[in-house]
């Protein structure tokens, strides 16, 4: 099994399909790659032999979109299985998913999907439907699983945690780790309307570093959002804004250095623009590793 570095936490980024070609060929110098699990379920067709030819080179992040790992009605069982022939196939570096909802049964018990990464209410019942349901993959996948945390554009009335305890409970409870979404953090503060967006995700980031076990923070996420008249949308369609790379910056001063991942999903651009995007995120994870605390994120969210 080819292993991620030990010793220094690398970047990487997500492998889509119109680089598939570029990527092999190239073999360019990046920490990880990171793909999306349902799309690599079918072990028989040409997206698995690409994956297969990556994954003798690089460490694979497994990234999913279908568990539905929040759902009262459970974990789908056949997309487990499918999820855990999957990583039986890619021995990856890591499994994620998102905390959030997608899938319910009705009265006559047919299953309906709403192809959606619906928003958890952050409450007792949503966290105890959450701790069996990662529970249960897990013990599937017999490794530990990581849950990112969700750009919402509605919220629910009732909570009995903060988001930041939510997770750092999560965690004690399941033993599943955090993958922690810098861009979705700096999305919800300013849909919030934040009177400082770049202050409230870096008050959110101290939340969860003072609640939550060491360790818990297993990869970290960084994309681009566009402003559209009112409403700011994770669209993953551009470079990273400098407000998440200061939030990033600190969010290595907090957490330590932790793998990190450039995720772009539309309007793709060439690959070497990705590949810059990860050359940025690598050095800062080597100035923390040096020792050294950027300045941007020590300026910004400690005043």
């Amino acid at each position: 099994m080819h292993e991620e570095h030990k010793s220094a936490a690398r970047a990487g980024i997500g492998l889509r399909h119109p680089h598939y070609a570029e990527f092999d060929s190239r073999r360019p110098d990046v920490g990880f790659v990171e793909v999306h699990s349902e799309n690599f379920f079918n072990r028989f067709d040409a997206a698995g032999a690409v994956l297969q030819r990556v994954r003798d080179v690089y460490p694979v992040s497994l990234h999913g979109v279908g568990l539905s790992l929040g759902a009262a009605a459970g974990v789908d069982g056949e997309h487990l299985e499918r999820l855990a022939d999957l990583v039986e196939r890619v021995e990856p570096c890591r499994v994620s998913d998102h905390a959030s909802f997608a899938r319910g049964v009705l009265r006559d018990a047919r299953a309906v999907h709403a192809n959606d990464l619906l928003p958890l209410a952050f409450t007792d019942a949503q966290l105890a439907i959450l701790v069996d349901n990662v529970q249960r993959v897990q013990d599937r996948l017999r490794r530990p699983l990581l849950v990112e945390n969700l750009s919402s554009y509605v919220g629910w009335r009732d909570a009995d945690w903060s988001e930041p305890a939510f997770f750092a409970e999560l965690g004690r409870r399941s033993g599943c780790g955090l993958l922690l979404d810098v861009n979705n953090l700096m999305v919800n503060a300013k849909n919030a309307k934040a009177a400082d967006p770049l202050r409230s995700v870096c008050d959110w980031l101290d939340a969860l570093a003072t609640l939550a076990a060491p360790g818990l923070v297993g990869e970290i996420h960084l994309a681009g959002h566009s402003e559209q008249g009112d409403l700011v949308v994770d669209d993953h369609a551009d470079v990273v804004s400098p407000d998440v790379w200061i939030a990033y910056a600190h969010a290595l001063r907090r957490f330590g250095g932790v793998p990190t991942l450039i995720e772009w999903d539309t309007d793709l651009p060439a690959l070497d623009v990705l590949l810059g995007e990860a050359v940025q995120a690598q050095a800062l994870l080597d100035e923390h590793a040096a020792g050294w605390s950027p300045a941007c994120g020590a300026t910004a969210c400690a005043a």
